[in-house]
């Protein structure tokens, strides 16, 4: 077979603000693969298929020698996210060609990817079936595994309690009202536009608010006190959930897209009720948790996400060329549901 072209999307810049198409990234042709000859050098070739754009994504558009909890994109290589891609040829027992495989994978119709890769190295897996494979890079991936590993680690939860989840439409903040219905609380959900706040309730949500057009102090203040608070924005909302804690709430600390395209930073005002009203915080990473909860999550959850009785929504762009949109779209959180990047069909 002769070399075929390789789209990539390609890391140029460190951006300001909110990452912009064509100048933080780039969309490059000029590059082709051998598919039958490639070196594969204990690696896997990998065929993509689709990609996650992910709100943490911007965290790793920083300086090379800064530290952070992801590495950092390199400048002139391609960006990387999880994805899930079919096995073209392989190096590594356990590897075959049609085999379907989950992790970190370059943002490239095709990539030579790294079992070994810390955390998030790929894996094969078998979809549940009735549920299509794009659900691996949401529901019933990281987005997923982040909700329950955090909520079952963390919550405490007792029927009756009160949750607030901001970011309530996302992909984790979704999951996270359900689970919080399944164990019987009331939750309280915000988000950025009506259609979002309309699938809140849709997932059950006792209350839901466009934090936009509506006062989230006043809300918390009137539904509140908080028992649980499921923060998924940090920054001004962290501190109106603060204001309006319970004596020992629970405070997940799962994100904070507020402040991520931002160093101006917040005016927090209600910093002393965390001793006050005796607030837990709780900060976390997926890899963290994995070894106590994710064989249970995988028993569980994509079942129920196949059946339906787990909801979630995707928001899917297609073409790897519109890669660096589709993750300016989540930043700028104008997506509905969990951004998936199509690249390719089977």
């Amino acid at each position: 077979m002769a070399p075929i072209t390789n789209g990539r999307t390609l890391y140029n810049e460190i951006p300001t603000g909110f990452p912009e198409p064509g100048k933080t990234t780039v969309y490059d042709t000029s590059l082709t693969i051998d598919l039958e000859n490639v070196p594969l050098n204990g690696g896997v070739l990998v065929k993509t298929l689709v990609l996650s754009a992910d709100p943490y994504m911007r965290v790793q558009m920083r300086p090379v020698d800064i530290e952070s909890y992801m590495p950092p994109f390199i400048p002139g290589q391609p960006i990387f996210s999880l994805g899930v891609g079919k096995v073209v040829r392989s190096d590594r027992d356990g590897f075959k060609p049609e085999d379907y495989v989950y992790g970190l994978l370059d943002h490239a119709q095709y990539c030579l990817a790294n079992p070994d890769a810390p955390v998030f190295g790929i894996r094969v897996f078998v979809p549940e079936p009735g549920l299509r494979y794009s659900a691996y890079v949401g529901a019933a991936g990281m987005p997923g595994q982040t909700s329950y590993y955090g909520w079952k680690e963390y919550a405490n939860a007792k029927p009756g309690e009160t949750v607030f989840v901001s970011g309530g439409a996302g992909p984790v903040g979704s999951i996270v009202i359900q689970l919080a219905k399944r164990d019987g609380l009331k939750v309280i959900a915000s988000a950025g536009t009506d259609e979002k706040v309309k699938f809140c309730k849709e997932v059950g949500a006792d209350v839901a608010f466009n934090y936009k057009t509506t006062n989230t102090l006043d809300v918390l203040k009137k539904e509140g006190p908080l028992n649980i608070y499921w923060d998924n924005v940090g920054g001004t909302t962290l501190d109106a959930a603060i204001a309006n804690a319970a004596n020992h709430a629970r405070f997940v600390e799962c994100g904070a897209i507020s402040q991520y395209n931002s160093k101006e930073g917040v005016n927090m005002k209600n910093l002393d009720q965390i001793y006050a009203r005796r607030i837990i915080l709780y900060g976390f990473l997926i890899s963290d948790l994995a070894p106590k909860w994710e064989a249970e999550f995988y028993k569980i959850i994509p079942k129920k996400l196949a059946s339906g009785e787990i909801k979630f929504s995707e928001d899917i762009t297609y073409g790897l060329e519109n890669s660096g949109q589709a993750i300016r779209d989540v930043q700028i959180g104008t997506n509905t549901g969990k951004k998936v990047i199509v690249v390719a069909q089977e």
